[in-house]
């Protein structure tokens, strides 16, 4: 606050001015404060420094210093370097309020343009470290003085616009409100310049006003002429967003926070909402602001089910338009669903009111994303250039669980920024679009873990913000359709294929390619002559004979002497599938009786694609010399042992045995893979096999064609047919079991367990009760799919080895409990890095607690510390806006650790316990942005499958009818199909790859869990614990060595496939 002896009065209107909380507010305080000092708004960096030059009592000074030290950076070139630049910035949201201020510190003359009057948005953002360094930079503390206290990482949209609305002002940025930007004026002869349409009647000031750059910043809604927007589908994607009011009582202030928590890997969480509410979420997010913000993904059949949709519509935006949504029923969901994740502990939840007056709640839509092709562009006329860029939604709309949107809104800010620069500096038009497009290839890629470590060097300068830059990547060529020299036409959508438009590498063109291909893997196979692409297959030799070229350990060629056709074909397909990852489309029985020529041609092109650098040489090859380890073979393998595992639990239960504790001390085996079991190749097919068709779906009985089959079981289906029977959630590979009772297929959150008994219904995402002395607390979602314990194949070998009995002691349990298996440091497996310091530093803070007196697992502790960081005043104003989270070297790290296990060294160290607490949140988030992340590209692929399961299917009829089309168009269809199996073939790869890393989030989640949980029974005395309570310890403890065994299986499928990979070359696939 000013000095109480200030007569000045311009010191009041500044201080209003700092602590104004309303876009009114901070207008009309910095219009008296202007006046005071007898300047005009909107007049540039000398308006800036005037105004430093009358307000030199202390509390203005300290702004001042934080703003000259970023404005003296050497690239602003002390406010020269765009002086005779004049820019236009439409839209007043935070990335182009930030665009506007970094114009401005250049020197530019900035004027913006807002449609809206006021800053009503509550909805709260992530920020990155870099966003929160920056901001601090920019004077965030003296403009909100609760701006990231302690261990917080958000911020409301409202109160970031309100403090970036204060820097811009003083910045000397002209702003206007209620104004909306509608197009661009050309000008009219030459040594005119370009203006802009605007709504209603502008001043004339403004409507006069020419510019030379435009930078649009208006949200994903409006884009100028002349740019190209992707538009990037996925499944069906319903968000929901409610803001509570917040009385910031002690009671809600010691409320945890949930940074991001995903069905994908805490299933027991969401079942437990499912069974207590009803209410079926993908995730949620809970953040405390200026309201308790929470955001999640809601199910549609559930919102249907709850009266919160009316009607079921096929067009997204009659579903959740205004007449189809009830908002009596939302307003209860969001309820319901906020005071279950936080255990009923915010009392009585009232909706804070939105800019209409309503209760802030609402229902969206983020199935589609809109992404601009280029960044930015150049037109020309009558010798008027005008640079146009592209910054926040308009450029990428942001993908709300990843928590992305500011961060890379403020980067993009940053980019074209820079750009306007080396504009104003003379660098030619191409030049300058080039090297715009080059950092627009890397927005999309940036994360706070591929960027510089070092937040404090950030600048305007994208080497100081990303590493490895290449400002060539693009090259001027590649950029001329971005300069027009006339306007250009309006903009044009176009629809993402989700990469399903690329053909895949290795495709097979023609059908005499593939069979040329066939006879040169099958060649010097005995018996063995292919011919053709329908008969030659008939006996089952040939498809015998490709099997083994691929994988010849399994079966020598003699061994087939005698056999029918029928069970040699059965057992290539079951080979190909269970040792090679290649998914049935065509059924034995067909394959002999030579129905489903088209079934076959797509399924041997599988064989191609997957094997395709296998050499050409005749007879067998070496073993060395097969495909590489395919996610998809191993995917199948682990739903193949799950349903081994639940057999064998299911007769152990049934005999009353209980499983026996004992780990398996075996030598990984480092032998080939093994022999598939003596009866596999005379075992007839099954009956299911024998009385369905490859053409008939098991489930829903409607036609097959070629593109739709999925194969699961031995049976066929629809994939839109394929899901749990519960929750008719889509079933992913390895993600899904089936029930021996009723034959049903669930997902692995509703597979029925024998004995289950019903989860607890007050359990919090990000903090479970201690165990209690039953097993009933203990997670009721179905185990992950048992990995092996032995050798290098997730099947088990047919000679298990003998089992020892290991009987373990208290300490050993106690590292048992913090194993976290990785290989050697030189191997470098790509998939496993070693523990991260967030969670070591997560795992040392909860066990610095014990000694506190304070419950291994309590979140109060948590909150109560930051709470505490935030009440307590510090001796230094600037000292506490300068605390920053800097990188840490190994060292470091296990100072930090020993530090706090120690409770009275970390009492002293108040800096060091934040950056725990802070590196502990940014581990939770970065696990549920990867979750989100895939749970996306999951549901684009499924889309991408859908469309093209719909042109597989009209290529097939046209193929099969008894049209008179010529031959050379059957013979373009058949290319055309086969190229879009391939497309299908590296989606379902993908898919599975993504699968792969489903499975260890999952794992690092229960073992994190497990962890906990084995670490309170451990830290209780012996002499109190209750044979209930070893019994409990035992069986946490039995968990923790099936989630290590099955990590560790994960580790060795990762470390095979990555030296394979380099065995075969950079062609190999798998």
């Amino acid at each position: 606050m000013a000095s109480p002896t200030s007569t000045n009065p311009a010191h009041a209107h500044f201080e209003s001015f700092l602590q104004a909380q309303l876009c009114q507010d901070v207008l009309s305080s910095f219009q008296g404060l202007c006046r005071a000092l007898g300047l005009e708004p909107g007049g540039g960096l000398p308006q800036y420094h005037k105004i430093k030059a009358q307000l030199n009592y202390w509390s203005a000074k300290s702004l001042w210093a934080k703003l000259d030290k970023r404005a003296s950076q050497p690239v602003y070139q002390q406010g020269r370097a765009c002086s005779s630049t004049k820019c236009l910035v439409v839209g007043a949201g935070p990335c182009g309020l930030r665009a506007a201020a970094e114009l401005a510190m250049l020197g530019a003359q900035v004027v913006l343009v807002e449609k809206r009057t006021k800053f009503s948005r509550h909805n709260v953002l992530h920020l990155w470290p870099f966003t929160i360094h920056d901001l601090r930079a920019l004077g965030a503390k003296k403009f909100y003085g609760r701006f990231c206290t302690g261990s917080l990482d958000h911020i409301s949209i409202r109160q970031l616009q309100l403090l970036l609305l204060k820097v811009a002002l003083l910045l000397g940025v002209e702003i206007h409100w209620g104004v909306t930007f509608t197009g661009l004026q050309p000008p009219l002869k030459k040594g005119s310049g370009w203006r802009a349409q605007l709504q209603p009647s502008p001043p004339a000031q403004l409507a006069s006003y020419e510019f030379d750059v435009l930078i649009s910043a208006a949200g994903g809604k409006f884009v100028p002429e002349g740019f190209t927007v992707r538009e990037m589908r996925g499944k069906l994607a319903i968000g929901i967003t409610a803001n509570f009011v917040n009385g910031r009582t002690v009671e809600e202030t010691q409320v945890p926070e949930i940074s991001g928590v995903a069905r994908i890997y805490n299933q027991s969480f969401f079942q437990s909402l499912l069974k207590a509410t009803g209410i079926d979420l993908e995730n949620i997010v809970y953040y405390k602001d200026d309201t308790h913000y929470f955001v999640m993904t809601a199910k549609k059949q559930c919102l249907l089910r709850l009266g919160v949709l009316r009607q079921d519509w096929p067009e997204t935006n009659r579903l959740l338009g205004s007449t189809n949504v009830v908002p009596e029923a939302l307003q209860r969901f969001a309820r319901a669903a906020a005071d279950f994740a936080t255990n009923g502990k915010l009392g009585k939840l009232e909706f804070a009111q939105d800019a209409h007056g309503r209760p802030d709640v609402s229902a969206f839509d983020f199935t589609s994303m809109m992404r601009a092709e280029s960044s930015a562009r150049v037109q020309e006329k009558h010798g008027a250039r005008l640079l146009l860029g592209l910054v926040g939604d308009c450029l990428v709309e942001p993908f709300w669980p990843l928590g992305t949107g500011v961060a890379r809104g403020f980067l993009a800010a940053f980019d074209a920024a820079w750009m306007v620069k080396r504009w104003a500096e003379g660098t030619g038009p191409l030049e300058v679009l080039a090297e715009r497009e080059s950092l627009y290839q890397l927005l999309s890629q940036t994360s706070p873990e591929n960027m510089h470590r070092n937040v404090a060097q950030y600048g305007l300068d994208p080497a100081t913000r990303y590493p490895n830059l290449n400002l060539r990547a693009v090259s001027p060529s590649q950029v001329r359709d971005l300069y027009d020299v006339e306007a250009k036409e309006p903009v044009r959508r176009m629809n993402d294929k989700t990469d399903s438009g690329k053909p895949a590498a290795g495709s097979v063109g023609t059908q005499e390619e593939l069979l040329h291909w066939c006879q040169e893997q099958t060649a010097g196979y005995p018996g063995v002559h292919v011919t053709d692409l329908s008969s030659s297959w008939a006996d089952g030799l040939a498809l015998c004979a490709l099997v083994h070229r691929l994988q010849p350990s399994l079966l020598e060629p003699s061994g087939l002497q005698g056999v029918g056709a029928l069970e040699a074909t059965s057992w290539a397909l079951r080979m190909a599938e269970h040792e090679l990852g290649i998914a049935p489309v065509v059924s034995a029985q067909a394959m002999v009786a030579g129905s489903d020529p088209l079934g076959l041609i797509a399924y041997l092109s599988h064989f191609h694609s997957a094997f395709r650098s296998t050499p050409h040489n005749p007879g067998p090859v070496s073993h060395g010399s097969m495909g590489t380890a395919s996610a998809v073979l191993f995917l199948g393998k682990l739903q193949r042992t799950l349903q081994r595992t639940r057999a064998q639990e299911n007769g152990e239960d049934a005999g009353g045995k209980k499983p026996r504790l004992e780990v398996e001390a075996e030598t990984p085996s480092t032998e080939e893979p093994p022999v598939p079991e003596p009866d596999v190749l005379v075992t007839p097919p099954s009956q299911h096999q024998e009385a369905s068709t490859e053409d008939l779906c098991a489930l829903c009985g409607e036609h097959l064609y070629i593109l739709e089959r999925l194969c699961a079981n031995g049976r066929f289906f629809h994939r839109s047919c394929f899901c749990c029977h519960t929750c008719e959630a889509t079933l992913w590979p390895g993600g899904y079991g089936q029930h021996p009772g009723d034959g049903h297929f669930y997902c692995l959150q509703h597979l029925p367990q024998p004995g289950h008994k019903a989860d607890s219904s007050d359990t919090s995402p990000e903090s479970q009760d201690l165990p209690t002395q039953s097993e009933d607390n203990m997670p009721s979602c179905p185990s992950t799919p048992m990995a092996p314990q032995e050798g290098t194949s997730p099947v088990p070998s047919p000679s298990q080895p003998t089992r020892r009995l290991i009987r373990l002691s208290s300490p050993e349990r106690q590292r048992l409990s913090s194993l976290h298996l990785t290989p050697d440091p030189e191997m470098e497996p790509p998939p496993k890095p070693p523990r991260s310091c967030n969670a070591l530093a997560h795992q040392a803070l909860e066990e610095s607690f014990v000694g506190w007196g304070v419950p291994v697992q309590s979140p109060q502790a948590l909150v109560a510390m930051e709470e505490e960081e935030e009440d307590s005043p510090c001796s230094s104003e600037e000292e506490a806006e300068e605390e920053e989270d800097v990188p840490l070297d190994l060292n470091m790290e296990q100072a930090l650790q020993n530090l706090a296990k120690n409770s009275g060294t970390m009492n002293n160290h108040p800096t060091w316990r934040r950056t725990l607490l802070r590196r502990a949140k940014e581990e939770v988030m970065k696990r549920f942005c990867k979750a989100q992340a895939i749970q996306r590209r999951q549901n684009e692929i499924e889309a991408a499958l859908r469309e093209l399961e719909a042109k597989g299917v009209e290529l097939e009829l046209a193929l099969r009818s008894q049209s008179s089309s010529p031959d050379q168009q059957k013979a373009l269809w058949l290319e055309q199909l086969l190229h879009l199996v391939q497309k299908k073939n590296s989606l379902v790869a993908e898919e599975a790859e993504l699968m792969i890393t489903v499975q260890e989030l999952n794992l690092e989640e229960k073992q994190r869990q497990l962890d906990q949980e084995l670490r309170a029974y451990m830290n209780r005395e012996e002499t109190l614990k209750t044979d209930a309570d070893r019994q409990a310890e035992d069986q946490v403890l039995r968990k923790l060595v099936d989630v290590v065994n099955q990590r560790d299986a994960l580790i060795r499928f990762q470390e095979e496939r990555r030296l394979s990979e380099l065995a075969s070359g950079p062609g190999a696939h798998g």
